[in-house]
């Protein structure tokens, strides 16, 4: 056994263990996006003083360890808290579990209000950014150890809200999360065919899973293995449009979900974006956390950046990434090919992207463009006839919207229709929540299409890769 002294702490561990197993298995906060590939170098730590990466690293002696500080990742729910007006005491909790951070709501169910709300980042992020990740690592070791990550911050996030009393749990998220939430195996999830153990709603009583002060838990039903509870929400928030008229919904993250929708149909898709608009496989891309440059505009010819707490530049999140490449473009420092005269641009000092980050937004943009497309032209509807478009997902508050069109995430004829909601997920858990509404009818005029078979997709997806 080897020694690893971590500040004031000792731990023990085995000849060649990983050092990032060593970490994740004590609780310790490192990123491992890529999920422990060696590919992001986002689990940087120092050991005896060198530069190393967690995930590569082979304990082989007695070693001193020092972790960079992280940070939580910044979100914004977009909800209106009511903490300090008169309240009953019908209240229930309102949970979304994302991927990458977690959001939990207090409710009043008889006022129909949220009393407070509080943020976290996902503890499962260590394992890997994306739910490929998570689902490879439950492939080998089970869901247990997510499952008890996952259980032990929200029992911890609803001691903030300072909630004394059992009540019920409505829950959403994507199908990979509501899996581990509920300790269901998710490994069909990871392999063709792509098989949910379940996608109707669900419940079971919150001691079943260890739930604090929680009577019963109850969650939304998904449309599809690619088609969670978070978008079902998403819908039943931002409503129907008017009759002859559609929707569009758009969830922006590593997986692009997208659904175009009336009063009496619904088609819905889903797209591999992968992991930039989170900062990941980017070379100086870092999640949206203290520092992060989350906005930049010209002015006079000279780029001018935005930083999450107004804090230095450490690097680049999605919302940044969006606005640089925009920028630039505005610049000709890249043309409409995505093609770069340089290797690599500085937009501040030591914070640059190259021509390999171009190229990564370029696979990213063109996915959820192209998705949206195919999704438009499967159903015959013209652009006139889409009512809204709303824009949901991690970074959906911050987005600019003119920049996301200049650099085609989205199309041009749909700019003046954007609507960007914060966590359409989580508000539209609270109004399930309130209203009780019934959503069954919606989902089972629900279709869903995909892309990979999908020929148009492949045609609008080269085309789309230009700026």
């Amino acid at each position: 056994m080897y020694k690893v002294k971590i500040a004031d702490e000792v731990l023990l561990c085995e000849k060649g263990e990983l050092l990032s197993e060593l970490l994740i298995k004590n609780g310790k906060s490192v990123e491992h996006p890529c999920g422990g590939r060696g590919t992001c170098k986002k689990c940087k730590v120092l050991v005896d003083g060198r530069e190393e990466l967690s995930c590569l690293y082979k304990v082989n002696s007695d070693i001193c360890v020092e972790l960079f500080s992280q940070g939580d990742i910044v979100s914004e729910t977009g909800a209106i808290e009511s903490e300090s007006v008169t309240k009953s005491d019908e209240l229930c909790l309102c949970v979304d579990i994302g991927t990458t951070t977690l959001a939990l709501a207090l409710v009043d169910n008889f006022y129909k209000r949220i009393l407070k709300v509080t943020t976290a980042t996902n503890p499962q992020r260590s394992f890997g950014a994306d739910v490929m990740s998570r689902i490879e690592y439950c492939s080998k070791n089970g869901t247990d150890r997510l499952q008890n990550l996952l259980i032990e911050k929200i029992n911890e996030m609803s001691a903030e809200l300072g909630l004394n009393k059992a009540v019920t749990l409505y829950a959403s998220g994507n199908v990979t999360m509501l899996h581990i939430f509920f300790g269901v195996d998710c490994t069909g999830l990871g392999v063709a065919p792509y098989t949910a153990k379940f996608l109707e709603s669900k419940q079971v009583t919150g001691k079943s899973l260890g739930l604090n002060n929680i009577d019963e838990v109850v969650a939304l039903p998904s449309v599809h293995t690619f088609f969670g509870a978070d978008l079902t929400a998403g819908v039943n928030y931002a409503g129907y449009p008017q009759k002859g008229f559609y929707n569009l919904l758009v969830d922006l993250g590593t997986n692009a979900e997208i659904m175009l929708y009336s009063e009496d149909k619904a088609i819905c898709t889903s797209a591999a974006a992968g992991p930039c608009f989170e900062g990941v496989n980017i070379s100086c891309g870092m999640s949206a956390t203290e520092g992060a440059i989350s906005g930049c505009e010209l002015l006079e010819d000279r780029i001018c950046v935005e930083t999450i707490g107004d804090a230095e530049p450490k690097g680049i999140c999605g919302t940044g990434l969006v606005d640089i490449i925009a920028c630039l473009l505005r610049k000709g420092i890249i043309d409409k090919t995505g093609y770069m005269e340089c290797e690599s641009f500085e937009i501040v000092p030591n914070i640059y992207v190259t021509q390999k980050d171009i190229r990564q937004y370029q696979l990213a943009k063109s996915a959820v463009r192209s998705a949206v497309e195919a999704v438009i032209a499967e159903e015959n509807v013209s652009f006139e006839q889409i009512e809204r478009m709303y824009i949901s997902g991690g970074f959906s508050s911050k987005i600019n919207i003119n920049n996301a069109v200049a650099t085609g995430v989205l199309p041009e004829e749909l700019k003046r229709k954007c609507v960007a909601i914060n966590n359409s997920s989580l508000l539209g858990t609270v109004k399930f929540a309130c209203e009780q509404s019934d959503i069954s009818q919606f989902l089972i005029n629900a279709k869903y299409i995909d892309m990979s078979c999908n020929p148009n997709f492949s045609d609008l997806f080269i085309v789309n890769l230009d700026f």
